[in-house]
């Protein structure tokens, strides 16, 4: 029963607490009543963390969008961290594209120019994909879980504290008005006992209610001086949680570098492995015919050719052998031995397949273009470009 007391004591006791503060507020907002302001370091410490705060979140959530651009995606992984389980590993959009160009480049034939390129292609797609996913991993552990734990952690304690300030705010202005209404009231009350008023019944009375409004006034002043003394007590406590946002400040500051210093690596390698890409396409030919198509840039002409066994680099960083005895096959009318350089798709029926490093017979047609030349393999024959080949003694 005495708990029970207790109980229906301490509601009675917080549901007055919380009419007051709602009334305090709201003859504020009406300009009713007097408000007191916080100290001016205060509320700049306050707008500091505010800011921190908003700014954080954005960068925080866009950073998210920038390692994770599929909302899908990113949802999934939320609704995971939330249920304390760890997401399933899914195949990322490199590595996919890889896993189909290496596919394509079996499927076409991996002794094929397009196809080997292909093949290629796709493994250093494969290797940026895990590249990304490292910058994933390394982003999120060491700039996006001390961006969320001050979200989630030190700003919540922060806005816990100024809440907590915020009522005892309010708490010292409602006593502050009630201790100005029991002064006004004893004021009224000294002046009506000091008045002539006739009969002993009614001077009894107006010294009694004058008692009771000095016993008031005493009990409002009391009460005054409890609340100032809460209120400065959590305004130090706020003031000390909040000048820790420059401590804040400095860790984000050396989360950030872990941040650039992984995208540094990340493009590193991205740009590692597409230099090495580019040298090993580069011992491919820069032209050829395919599916009755030229490229665009068009073959080298014989007379365009350096003589000699020396090679043109084109811009794209592409070698292009012309050994000038090729040229000088195409004055006479005997066959020579040459090697293939590079595998070659036939455009139609009239050219020959060739495969790089095999052993052809080559001789000239009267009337053929100067870049070509007629090439024989056991039973199968068909124009060949000289680009392709290296003529052996």
């Amino acid at each position: 029963m005495n708990i029970m007391d207790f109980n229906v004591k301490k509601l009675a006791a917080d549901a007055g607490t919380f009419l007051s503060r709602a009334v305090q507020f709201t003859e504020e907002k009406l300009g009713q009543a007097e408000k007191t302001e916080l100290d001016a370091h205060l509320e700049n410490l306050l707008s500091k963390a505010e800011c921190t705060k908003i700014w954080t979140e954005k960068i925080m959530k866009q950073t998210e969008v920038l390692l994770q651009p599929n909302p899908n995606a990113r949802i999934e992984e939320f609704v995971y961290e939330k249920l304390d389980r760890k997401a399933p590993s899914r195949i990322n959009n490199p590595e996919l594209l890889g896993q189909y160009m290496i596919d394509a480049g079996t499927e076409f034939g991996p002794g094929t120019a397009y196809g080997n390129a292909l093949i290629k292609c796709g493994e250093t797609q494969k290797r940026i994909g895990t590249a990304d996913r490292e910058l994933i991993q390394t982003s999120a552990l060491n700039f996006l879980t001390p961006l969320r734990n001050f979200i989630e952690g030190d700003y919540k304690t922060i806005a816990k504290e100024r809440k907590l300030l915020q009522n005892k705010r309010l708490d010292l202005d409602a006593a502050k008005t009630r201790l100005k209404k029991a002064k006004a009231a004893e004021t009224r009350a000294s002046q009506l006992n000091s008045a002539r008023l006739e009969g002993d019944n009614i001077m009894v009375n107006f010294s009694y209610m004058l008692n009771f409004l000095h016993v008031k006034w005493l009990k409002s002043e009391q009460e005054l001086r409890i609340t100032q003394s809460e209120f400065d007590r959590q305004a130090e406590i706020t003031r000390l949680l909040l000048e820790g946002i420059s401590s804040t400040h400095a860790h984000h500051l050396r989360c950030l570098n872990d941040f650039v210093e992984a995208q540094m690596t990340y493009y590193a390698q991205c740009y590692q492995y597409m230099l090495d890409l580019q040298k090993q396409l580069g011992s491919f030919p820069s032209n050829y015919s395919n599916n009755n198509q030229t490229s665009v840039a068009p073959a080298p002409s014989a007379s365009s050719n350096v003589i000699g066994s020396s090679a043109l680099t084109s811009t794209s960083g592409l070698v292009i052998t012309s050994p000038s005895n090729l040229i000088d096959l195409k004055e006479c009318s005997g066959s020579r031995k040459a090697r293939v350089l590079y595998d070659y798709d036939a455009a139609n029926s009239s050219e020959l397949s060739l495969l790089a490093d095999e052993v052809i017979t080559v001789f000239s047609v009267v009337g053929m273009d100067s870049d070509w030349l007629m090439g024989e393999r056991g039973n199968q024959k068909g124009r060949v470009p000289i680009t392709y080949l290296e003529l052996l003694n």
